[in-house]
């Protein structure tokens, strides 16, 4: 894990829960990539990316192991004392803990449904979860 570590992050408010998130500077990139790849003369493109890199900031691991997180950053996710860390594949979530446990909590009726909408596609995808 060290060379993740050794190129940094960038951390950045989510664009739809009110945590923050933690990207490996590898994955940040090949999302720049993308994005760059959008016509700036269309509006609703420029928009989004102004709206979407507003507060991204370049963290670094420091000397032990710690990571830290911008003030404005804390404000936005609404971090007051207890955080969460979640796996989101390519990229970690940073929660207040009781924000992450509410949402949890709100969605976990819909949950089983939104499983099998998302991954419960029929198909002979050799890549399919079962």
């Amino acid at each position: 894990m060290s060379p993740v570590l050794n190129k940094g992050f960038v951390i950045k408010r989510s664009v739809f829960q009110p945590c923050l998130e933690l990207y490996p500077m590898d994955e940040w990139n090949l999302l720049m990539q993308k994005m760059n790849k959008k016509n700036r003369f269309k509006k609703k493109n420029n928009d989004f990316i102004r709206r979407f890199s507003a507060g991204v900031k370049v963290v670094e691991i420091d000397g032990t192991g710690r990571l830290l997180i911008p003030k404005n950053l804390i404000s936005v996710a609404g971090i007051s004392k207890e955080v969460v860390l979640s796996s989101a594949i390519n990229i970690v979530e940073i929660w207040d803990k009781d924000s992450y446990e509410k949402v949890l909590e709100e969605t976990a009726e819909d949950f089983a449904a939104l499983a099998e909408e998302v991954m419960g596609e029929d198909g002979d995808d050799e890549n399919d979860v079962s």
